[in-house]
């Protein structure tokens, strides 16, 4: 426990500041975050690719089976552009 000393009206005038610190820390940091969710890059057309469910090429068998095959998704996507 820490243990403070002075009167009452000094204990207040260190708290109220403590308080006003603590808001304006809380305010500033939901205003960055806020900055920063805004900023979106767009995705790459590989990205967008990758993103839709229809391309999807899973394994069949063996101990890769249900994962996604990105080699022969690699090979349809660069033959979708041609």
């Amino acid at each position: 426990m820490v243990r403070i000393e002075g009167t009452l009206e000094e204990i207040r005038e260190l708290m109220a500041d403590a308080k006003r610190t603590v808001s304006d820390v809380k305010s500033t940091s939901k205003k960055v975050a806020k900055a920063a969710t805004k900023t979106r890059r767009k995705l790459s057309s590989w990205q967008r690719y990758i993103k839709d469910k229809s391309n999807h090429i899973k394994f069949k068998r063996g101990d890769k089976k249900g994962r996604l095959d990105l080699k022969a998704m690699s090979k349809a996507f660069k033959r979708l552009k041609k």
